[in-house]
């Protein structure tokens, strides 16, 4: 996947940070760091951007982001409840002021009938702000594959933080 793909949203993002002097971080999980990625792959964000917690278990959301576990029982990894606990673990262990989090089912396994692969929630939370979606990604024609997923959310999940920061 080529990061550079990501840069117009990166240099945007970048650009209202450092005007409203916000720090930024992400909980990532389908997506596996590449949010992060995108955004590193760009110089200068240090002056905004403070880092990531990839937190691919379940044991990692509770013990390091601190996502109750019958949130999690109740709920499933892949949940709006789950995504809102990740972001507000986030911002505290991250020390930020806006936190991005993000769970899904990537694929090609693990999807049900009532999350199939494609399923992708995001979390936000912000001054002021919080919100959490959840989308159902899909392919044109053919299988969804794992990448195409990761990609798509990661498009969404600056999308849907420009929206809020705009």
């Amino acid at each position: 996947m080529d990061l550079k793909e990501f840069q117009p949203q990166v240099l945007e993002v970048q650009t209202l940070f450092e005007q409203k002097k916000w720090t930024l971080g992400f909980c990532e999980s389908c997506t596996g760091g590449l949010l992060s990625a995108a955004v590193v792959a760009q110089s200068g964000v240090s002056s905004f951007y403070k880092g990531a917690v990839v937190s691919y278990a379940g044991s990692v959301k509770e013990s390091v982001l601190h996502v109750p576990s019958a949130v999690i029982q109740s709920e499933g990894e892949v949940s709006l409840p789950v995504v809102k606990a990740m972001a507000l673990g986030g911002t505290k262990v991250l020390n930020v002021d806006w936190c991005l989090s993000v769970s899904g089912v990537a694929g090609p396994g693990g999807g049900s009938a009532e999350k199939p692969v494609g399923t992708v929630c995001f979390g936000l939370l912000g001054p002021h702000f919080e919100r959490q979606e959840k989308r159902i990604f899909s392919a044109p024609v053919g299988a969804l594959q794992r990448e195409d997923i990761q990609r798509q959310s990661v498009i969404f999940a600056f999308d849907f933080l420009l929206s809020a920061v705009r």
